[in-house]
Parts: C-alpha cells; structure tokens; sequence
C-alpha cells in the first residue's frame, strides 16, 4: 500500500512541519498538528522521497515514538517512492522490538519494494540482531521463496554470505525455503553458494532436505566443481556422498579434477580419482590435470595424478563405485544409523539392518544390499556388526576408506629406545601460549550493545553543529531560537561516534556533555578499563576534570591494576587536578595491584611539588610494594635529590615522633636548649652520659656528605619563559570560551 503523497502548498509546508516534529520528538507538537492539520495528515508522504511518519521515526530508532504515532492513527504499510516500508527500515537496522509492533498493528509482510524485494532481504545481516529480525518476520509468514526482479532467490542471497550468516540460513531452511533455490540469471543453487562460501554444516543440511547436487549453472559448473575450486575435501565427500557426478564437464570441458589440480590440494585429487574421476580427460585448451599441477608448482597434486593415470591404464580391479557412494553415504549418517538400531548395540540382526537402510533411502538396490550383507557376515550367523559397516573394512579397499586420509602420526625411532643416543626430556611440546582472557582489554560479553542496537556506551555519539556555518557561528549566533532556520533546508548529519577517549584527550566537552545528556554513565568504561575521569587525569585537562567532577565523577573508582584518578594525575605529574581530586575526597593512599600508591607515581613522575602535596596531604612513605620497596627505595632508583630528601624528612619525623623517651632523662625546657652546658663534671645523671662529637670531624663531614645533608642547594636552572610557537588569536578565543560555557552551564 503506497499512501497519498502531499498536494498543494499547504499540505507540503504541514507534512514537512510534522516531520520536523518528529525529527525532535515533540510528542505534544506531534498531537496538535494531527488534530489540527489537514485531513489524514499523518498518512501523507513528503513529495521528494515519498517518506511519511513511520519512515522517519523507524529510522531514528525511537520505539516509543513509533508506537505513539501507530495509536494516532499512522498506516505501517505506507511505501516510499523506492518501494520500502516501515518494516523493511526496522529490520534493515535490526530493530526487533520495532517490527513486533508494526506486526501487531497488522503490518503486511508480504509488500516487495521497487525491486521486488521483501522484508527477508532486509535481515540479511550478521549479527544477531537481524537473526531475531528474520524470526519475527518468520513467525508473521513472510515469504521465504521470495525471488527479486532481477531473478535472484532470498535463501540463494543468503547462502553467498553463509560464511557470516549461517544461522539465518539455518532459520530459512526450518521455516520452508527450497533447497533447490538458484538464481534465475547465473543459475546457481543455494547448494553452490553454500560450498563456495565454505559452510560445511548448511552443505549437509542443503542436501538432506533434498537439494539436487548435479544441478548446473548457466557456465555449467556443479557445487562439486565450486568444492574442489576451493581445495574442500570433506565437501566433496559430502557431496560424494549423496551420489554426485564425479564427470561432468564444464563449459570449458574441465572435470573437477582439472580445478582441484589448479588448487594443488593432493587429497582432493587423489579422492576424485579414485571415485570416478576420469584423469585423462583434457580440457578445451587440450591440457590434463596433470599438466595444470605441474605448471602450477603443485609437486604433491601431480603426484597423485600421475599415479592415477597409471591406475586407469592398467585396469586393475578396484572396488565398485556403487560400494564406494555407499561406503560415503554410510560415514555422513552414521549417527542416524545408530540412533535407528539402538543407541548402544554394536550387532544388529540381518532383517533390522535392512529394514534401517531402507528406512534411511541409502543409495543401494536390494541386490547390491546382499553383497554387502555377506560381506559383513562371512559367519552366516544373521548378525551385522554396525562399526564394521561403518568403517568399511569388509566389503571396501584399504586405500579407499576416508581413514587413509588422516595424517598419521610418526613413530618413535628405536635409537633411542636403546640408549645409544641421548634421551629427550618428557613433557609437552611447547607451542603458543593461549590466553584465558585479555590482560588490558575487556572481553566482548561484558561491552553490551545499547538496547537501540548501537555501539557500547564508551562510543560516545559526535557533536555536530546543524546550523548554517555560512550564516551563523559562534560569533555570530542568531539573534532569537526561531530565527536559526537551518534545520529546514540543511540534511541532518549522519551520527557518527568517537571513543571516550578520544573526546577526553582532545577535550571536545560538547561531545561528553551531549553524551552524558543521552544517559551514558559518568564512570563508562572503555575497552582498555579505563573511565572518562581517569583519561583526563593522565592527559593533564583541568577543564574536563573540574566538569566530570561536577557531574558526579567517582574519584576512588580503579582500572583492571586497581590505579584510581589519582595514581593516573601522580603519575602523570598534573598537580592542579591532584588538588582538586584531593578537595574531592580522593584516597591519598589508595593501594593499586601491585601494592603501588599514589605517593609511589608521583616519585617516579620526578615532581618534587606532587610529592610534597601528597606529603602534605597525609600520605604513608612507610607503604611498600609487592616487592618490598618502600618510598625512600623507590625515590633511590629515580635517583632525585630533592626527592629524596623529601621522602627522608618525613621518614625522619616519624620515627622521632615513635622513638620512646628514656628512663631519668627530664625533658629540657625551651630555656635549657638555648643556655649554655653545666660546668660541673661531678653530677650524677640516672643514663649513660653521649658523647659529644666534634662539628669539624672528617668522619662526620664524610656521612654528611654522602647523605646529602650538607650544603643541599639546588643549582638547577629554571629558565622564567619557555619559548615556542605563540598560538592564534582564534585559538586562544577557543580555548577561553568553550570550556567555560560549558563549566557556568
């Protein structure tokens, strides 16, 4: 049902003011101008693309909106002027919520756009969203024979891009679609597209609901050919399996031997040959197999080729090609064998083997049955033993068992079994080492998709400014809202989205501050562990600190290592952001994996203020790491002078503070301290007496020499400007404006 399209002047300025409305989700706007405007209003499409109520707010994902526009009235089959409607838009961005709704208000599946697609072609997508779209659509009997204009099959589109979007195929099959579905211009089967995209599973399931495996396009090319193309050789046991034609011939007058040669895979060759495969036939360029392996560098292919030739000029007996499908069919339904004799019988009766085979439509007559059952019962005792039939050793040749495929495994020499040489140590063979689970990233179960179905939350949506650059900037800002009519002639930038991190570093306030609007967390983890407060802290962004701060930032929140924003500001050296986090309750000595803290960062930043701030702040120097280093072995191996003797003076002010007071010693008064020392040698004190030492003695020079006690000026020159390039008038404004517009907001 395509609806009415806007006439008139004014029903073209209503229908592009009701879309406008919906663009902004004004819901109360949306109402008035239904009620109030023309009749049937919210039916009619916009004259340039045919868009109507339902396209626009099914394109911007707003579910609640969709459904508040079906209760006023709105048709979910309305078409564009392309043909598609509100369904085919849902599930192309696979909403599945969205298409439950238009279904329940009677949506009508069974619509093709311009092209004669129908609602399926729209999921073919891989991800899981679009799986639970086509189910949906599955359930309202959307049709799964649906064939284009151009010829071409949904469930045939499906199975080119098996190799992603396997289930949907597997949720086709289940729902009806046939098997035998081809393109109508190239002739190629859902079978063919299956093997050509390597899906080994969907093969199987092609073939039991009855795909044709000697169907052939329009260059008469088989899925057997597309499988040795590709060098597959459970495929074309597969294919073997359910008696494909190892003969047939191309339009080039290629066998698949001719294509297997060219792919140089010695196995697939050598089972070709052996299941019927003429080796000596040439194509119409006049060349062998052979010939092409060998052109192509294919030593092992030529090999086996050339064995094969030689095979099928003596004519010796070989085992019947009606053993060998056979033998083939038996090793794919093995398991639906066993299940129809009874799980766990090793031995069945002639009378139920049979029954079993016939039920199961193997590919063998009855009198080609007998043979095989005298094969396996050379007793004549009435029982077949079903892992003998199975594995074919009784009634098919050594060479040609699917076994003889298998790499086998070298023997041990039995030099060393002797002692004569010397003995290698037990144990594994090293080989890569495997992870559990990322060290530094976050594993994809715990980055959850927005229920909308867009990117996680650390990708935050861009800023984009939708006015008219040309008319209007930031220093020429519109007089009044109403004036600023850009929204009505300009198209509305696409979304884009950028990392967290990215916006934190470079500062794009805008950025954050419109994702925080849109409910992303203030505290969002990025793929790294990492949150918006501590990005800013490492980048040295007071602006952006002083913003997530007031949007409610946790300062003791930690990474994967247990690094909080304070060990990130530390380490970074940014004492400004240090205090702030400080002001904002930050632990001073929160304890990160390694037993680090943040006194232990701001050492190894060789900033003497950050330490002497956290010093200030209360910090513990006596902490030590995992490894037993202290603050004072820490600022020893960054090798600062000033440094250590921060750390040392507080060490040292400790322990006089634990030192405990002697025994008879009376504290001195403030008066003692400064007079001079009694003459008298004769009194009697309750302790042993210190010597006094010598202010001028070498020893005591020497000590306070290699301590750094003595004379400890810092000479280092601290130029008053640093010189670099001036920045811009422009730049400067910017970087005056922006933040605090944002920061007084």
């Amino acid at each position: 049902m395509s609806c009415t399209q806007a006439h008139g002047r004014l029903e073209v300025l209503q229908i592009y003011r009701l879309l406008q409305y919906i663009h902004e989700n004004h819901k109360e706007r949306i109402a008035w101008m239904v009620e109030l405007g023309v009749e049937n209003l919210i039916n009619l499409t916009e004259p340039k693309d045919g868009l109507g109520v339902l396209h626009v707010a099914v394109s911007a994902n707003n579910h609640e909106l969709v459904s508040f526009l079906l209760s006023l009235g709105a048709h979910p089959n309305v078409q564009d002027k392309r043909g598609r409607t509100p369904t085919m838009l849902a599930a192309q961005l696979g909403n599945e919520h969205i298409v439950s709704v238009l279904m329940d208000n009677r949506a009508d599946l069974s619509l093709q756009d311009a092209g004669g697609h129908g609602v399926l072609f729209y999921c073919i997508y891989p991800t899981k969203r679009h799986a639970r779209c086509l189910q949906v659509a599955l359930k309202g009997d959307a049709d799964v024979n649906n064939v284009s204009s151009e010829g071409v099959h949904v469930f045939q589109r499906m199975c080119e891009k098996a190799e992603e979007c396997a289930p949907l195929c597997f949720d086709m099959l289940e729902a009806g679609a046939d098997p035998n579905a081809a393109n109508r211009t190239t002739g190629v089967t859902a079978l063919m597209s299956a093997v050509k995209a390597g899906c080994l599973q969907l093969v199987r399931a092609i073939l039991r609901r009855g795909g044709d495996p000697n169907a052939l396009s329009t260059e008469r090319l088989s899925a057997l050919h597309l499988a040795a193309m590709g060098g597959s050789l459970e495929a074309i046991q597969v294919l073997s399996a359910y008696s494909a034609n190892m003969g047939v011939l191309s339009m080039d007058i290629c066998t698949p031997l001719h294509y297997a040669a060219a792919s140089g895979d010695a196995n697939c060759c050598r089972f070709l040959a052996q299941r019927g495969c003429n080796p000596k036939v040439k194509n119409k360029d006049d060349v062998l197999p052979r010939q092409i392996a060998k052109d192509s560098g294919h030593k092992a292919a030529a090999k086996e080729l050339r064995k094969a030739e030689k095979k099928s000029a003596t004519n010796r007996p070989t085992s019947s090609p009606w053993t060998l499908t056979l033998y083939d069919w038996s090793q794919e339904n093995q398991t639906e064998i066993r299940q129809a004799c009874g799980e766990g019988l090793d031995t069945v009766s002639t009378e139920k083997f049979i029954s079993v085979i016939e039920n199961l439509r193997a590919p063998v007559d009855t009198h080609q049955l007998s043979e095989v059952i005298s094969a396996n019962d050379k007793k004549r005792e009435g029982l077949i033993n079903l892992n003998d039939f199975i594995k074919g050793v009784n009634y098919i040749d050594k060479p040609f068992l699917h076994s003889s495929y298998v790499a086998k495994k070298k023997k041990k020499g039995k030099g060393a079994a002797k002692g004569g040489g010397k003995k290698k140590k037990k144990g594994k063979k090293k080989g890569k080492c495997v992870l559990l689970m990322p060290i530094c990233t976050r594993p994809p179960e715990l980055m959850a998709r927005r229920p909308d179905g867009g990117p996680p939350h650390f990708m935050m949506e861009m800023y984009t400014n939708s006015s008219d650059v040309r008319r209007f900037d930031r220093h020429h800002p519109p007089e009044h809202p109403l004036a600023n009519d850009s929204g009505w002639y300009m198209e509305k930038p696409r979304r884009a989205y950028v990392d967290m991190a990215s916006c934190v570093k470079n500062g794009d306030l805008q950025t954050v501050d419109l994702a925080l609007s849109q409910g992303v967390p203030v505290d969002v983890k990025d793929t790294f562990y990492k949150m918006p407060l501590m990005v800013a802290c490492s980048s040295g962004n007071v602006e952006m600190v002083q913003y997530l701060l007031r949007k409610g930032a946790d300062v003791n929140t930690c990474d994967q290592f247990f690094w909080t924003p304070l060990h990130h500001a530390a380490h970074a050296g940014h004492m400004e952001i240090m205090k702030l986090l400080l002001e904002a309750g930050a632990t001073v000595d929160a304890i990160a994996l390694n037993g680090g803290t943040p006194l232990m960062r701001a050492i190894e930043s060789s900033r003497s203020s950050c330490v002497e701030l956290l010093i200030k702040a209360g910090a513990n120097v006596a902490l030590e790491t995992e490894k037993g280093q202290n603050c004072l072995d820490v600022a020893t191996d960054f090798a600062d002078s000033k440094i250590i003797n921060l750390v040392k003076d507080k060490m040292d002010s400790l322990l006089k503070i634990k030192e405990p007071k002697r025994k008879g010693l009376k504290p001195k008064s403030a008066k003692a301290k400064g007079a001079a020392a009694p003459t008298d040698t004769h009194s009697v004190t309750a302790g042993p007496t210190p010597l006094k030492k010598d202010s001028k003695s070498i020893v005591l020079q020497n000590a306070h020499i290699t301590t750094g006690r003595t004379n400890a000026v810092d000479i280092t020159f601290v130029p008053k400007t640093v010189w670099g390039k001036p920045p811009t008038t422009s730049q400067l404004m910017s970087q005056m404006e922006e933040p605090y517009s944002l920061l007084t907001s």
